[in-house]
């Protein structure tokens, strides 16, 4: 697959949303239940933080970085959201999208990207410690989906370049 990493705008939001469908259909992905409207979404991820990755002229995956406080103590501190079409998995898309995020990130002073993923999510977890996130605890029973209670492990990656 020819693979290019673009800014994400708002004439890819159709794709966009679809491939956070499927993450939601899935049920491993995602707390949510239904995907936002683009103007609510917008609205929760950083501006110069928000790619998709473009395979064979479709979007095959997205990642985007969500303020995690308005504090200023956290302006270094962004949750990362990565997610690839079905059809595109195990092709490095993800890599690709993460490593991206990860060197803007530090290009702009961010020194902290962590994310909360289900421990049933094997394909995640995996991406994100080879893109040098740790595991920094599991958070029981955070939330209830479908009527049962889901784990969370959260994960961090401190920037070595950013003080």
């Amino acid at each position: 697959m020819d693979l290019r990493i673009e800014r994400l705008t708002e004439a890819h939001w159709p794709a966009v949303k679809r491939i956070f469908e499927e993450g939601i259909a899935g049920g491993d992905a995602t707390f949510e239940t239904a995907a936002p409207t683009w103007a609510a979404w917008d609205r929760g991820h950083l501006a110069g933080h928000r790619l998709v990755a473009v395979g064979d002229g479709a979007v095959v995956g997205w990642a985007a970085l969500a303020p995690v406080s308005d504090r200023c103590a956290y302006a270094g501190v962004a949750e990362v959201s990565v997610y690839v079409a079905a059809a595109a998995a195990g092709q490095g898309v993800g890599r690709a999208l993460l490593e991206r995020l990860v060197a803007d990130s530090e290009a702009a002073g961010i020194w902290t990207v962590q994310a909360g993923i289900f421990p049933e999510n094997a394909a995640s977890l995996a991406l994100h410690r080879r893109c040098g996130f740790r595991t920094v605890g599991v958070r029981e029973r955070l939330g209830k989906m479908d009527g049962r209670w889901r784990d969370v492990v959260l994960l961090e990656r401190r920037s070595p370049v950013v003080d």
